[in-house]
């Protein structure tokens, strides 16, 4: 991502419904991966600009880390109580910040040339049980001038996100699309996008903060997919089976041995 489009996260994603959605299902998701425990430190790989440790820092130690050296300087801006680092994986957590249970990978292997690689490198991290939480833009028939303009390489299907883990020592929690409440409107809307060969937003993104009414119903509709998937990681109930949006859930396996690095 460019500079100006790291500018457009800070302004607004505090308040945008898909941000906003989201962060709440992230939320509801950590919770429930840490139930029972004490605390639990959560690293952010690829964090942006710093929301998603935000809604987590009342209740874990959390840390950022970015290859953006303009996203770590706005994370740093916005929240300066947080621990953001400009560096890449692995890296050296060093003795002052606890042990981390959860990684999280929101939106980010679409913005790296070999997901493969930038995954085989955090496995490497991981000691058995660790948890690895990721989220990825679905369907590539909804890539248009947004997709672009992002820094995407490319959009999921269930095939091929599953193949960046499928020969690493990782066990499968769960794996579900989601946004899926509003893939019809959004389907639409790209698909227009496409024809116009324009997108709806600011800095050629669709990024744009609704009227205060439509903003916070499309959050609300977003968010309110997280009880089923909760269920979907409770009792593995069936999950959605399309959508704007995958999610995987992924534990280290018995096998995983943490590299010198870490």
């Amino acid at each position: 991502m460019k500079l100006a489009q790291f500018k457009l996260h800070a302004d607004v994603e505090d308040s945008h419904w898909w941000f906003c959605g989201r962060r709440r299902i992230m939320r509801a998701l950590v919770k429930r991966i840490f139930e029972g425990q004490q605390g639990g430190s959560v690293i952010d790989v690829g964090c942006g600009t710093g929301a998603n440790l935000a809604a987590l820092a009342d209740e874990h130690a959390v840390l950022g880390v970015d290859l953006s050296e303009d996203a770590v300087t706005f994370a740093r801006m916005r929240f300066p109580d947080i621990k953001f680092l400009y560096e890449g994986i692995p890296l050296d957590i060093g003795e002052e910040f606890p042990r981390p249970r959860l990684f999280l990978l929101m939106d980010v292997l679409e913005h790296v040339s070999d997901d493969v690689e930038l995954l085989s490198r955090l496995t490497a991290m991981l000691t058995p049980e660790d948890t690895v939480l990721i989220t990825v833009p679905a369907d590539r028939s909804l890539w248009t001038e947004h997709d672009a303009n992002n820094g995407h390489y490319r959009r999921y299907d269930v095939a091929t996100f599953s193949a960046t883990w499928s020969d690493l020592p990782l066990d499968l929690v769960m794996l579900t699309y989601f946004n899926t409440r509003l893939y019809p409107v959004a389907k639409i809307m790209r698909t227009i996008s496409r024809l116009r060969g324009k997108a709806w937003g600011r800095e050629g993104t669709d990024l744009v903060v609704p009227v205060a009414p439509v903003n916070w119903l499309l959050e609300k509709i977003f968010a309110g997919e997280a009880n089923r998937l909760l269920g979907m990681f409770d009792s593995g109930c069936r999950g959605y089976r399309f959508g704007l949006s995958l999610l995987a859930i992924l534990r280290a396996s018995a096998s995983s041995t943490p590299t010198s690095d870490h």
